[in-house]
């Protein structure tokens, strides 16, 4: 075998993925970011409590939660992406070996890059784009373009894109243990958790706190978009809107009580998120067709 031979699953994924990429380095400044609902549960704990203990930020085939499609097992969805995309590198690997998701910020959006996801955002450090691949569009659209840190010609193709807000990121992949202490800036949140147990928790957390100007919708704006995600959604949106309005506090209530099909408030938030996002954090306008938001939305 040769010296220069990778040996570890990460190498070989990183190697891979840089014989597929092209273009000039990625500009240092920007960051990637891991959004995420801090106020959620992973494995019936919630979110942050998880992460004060761990300190590490796991993947979905660790935690089997995930913000998008639940497909992170052998065979399944996930595993298979990832197999195509490493070229097989994480096939034998453990759970705890694999990368985890983000996207990279390439727009500086205050929400962080894919706020799809969630809310909040752990705002990674300037040395993890080293170890972190990309690819364009989401890899669950199998995608043939790819970057990393010095290849990365993924910017261009995504600005001459018209995709919509949503769905308008780079896919980041972070090989290697992501530690809160290490390898995080901020926990970015929504203003809405001032005061409550989520900022109490995100406190205990071995990085810094920081705000974004936070997402609010008002049924009246909810109520203008009923073909974005389906009016079914938009009428669950004013029933748990408090004094008229949502933002991911109420949302996330609305989840806890146990009374609500979680894909449907998943498209709650969306439409939130959609439309009731902060300025600077608009993105592509452009909508796709209902046929293919159909399909994003069964996957993702």
């Amino acid at each position: 075998m040769r010296s220069d031979a990778p040996k570890t699953a990460r190498e070989r994924a990183l190697r891979h993925v840089a014989e597929l990429s092209s273009g000039r380095l990625l500009d240092p400044t920007l960051r990637v970011t891991l959004n995420f609902h801090p106020d959620r549960t992973a494995q019936g704990e919630p979110v942050l409590e998880a992460l004060s203990k761990s300190g590490v930020y796991l993947s979905q085939f660790v935690t089997g939660t995930s913000n998008g499609g639940l497909t992170a097992f052998p065979g399944g969805d996930r595993w298979r992406w990832e197999s195509r995309i490493f070229g097989g590198a994480y096939d034998e690997a453990a759970a705890r070996d694999r990368p985890v998701y983000g996207a990279l910020n390439f727009r500086r959006k205050p929400v962080g890059a894919a706020p799809r996801f969630g809310s909040a955002h752990f705002r990674l450090a300037a040395h993890t784009p080293a170890r972190t691949t990309f690819c364009y569009p989401d890899s669950f659209l199998e995608p043939s373009d790819f970057g990393v840190a010095d290849r990365m010609g993924l910017i261009e193709l995504a600005l001459a894109d018209r995709q919509d807000a949503l769905d308008d990121y780079i896919e980041a992949q972070v090989h290697g243990t992501v530690r809160l202490d290490r390898d995080v800036e901020a926990l970015v949140l929504d203003p809405c958790y001032r005061g409550t147990d989520v900022e109490e928790a995100a406190r205990r957390l071995p990085c810094p706190v920081e705000w974004h100007p936070g997402f609010r919708l008002s049924v009246g704006e909810l109520r203008r978009h009923p073909s974005y995600r389906g009016q079914e959604y938009v009428d669950l949106g004013a029933r748990i809107a408090v004094d008229g309005r949502l933002d991911p506090r109420v949302v996330g209530d609305a989840v806890r009580t146990g009374r609500h099909d979680p894909q449907a408030i998943k498209k709650v938030w969306h439409c939130l998120a959609r439309f009731g996002a902060p300025p600077q954090a608009a993105g592509a306008s452009a909508l796709p067709s209902q046929s293919e938001e159909g399909v994003l939305d069964g996957l993702r």
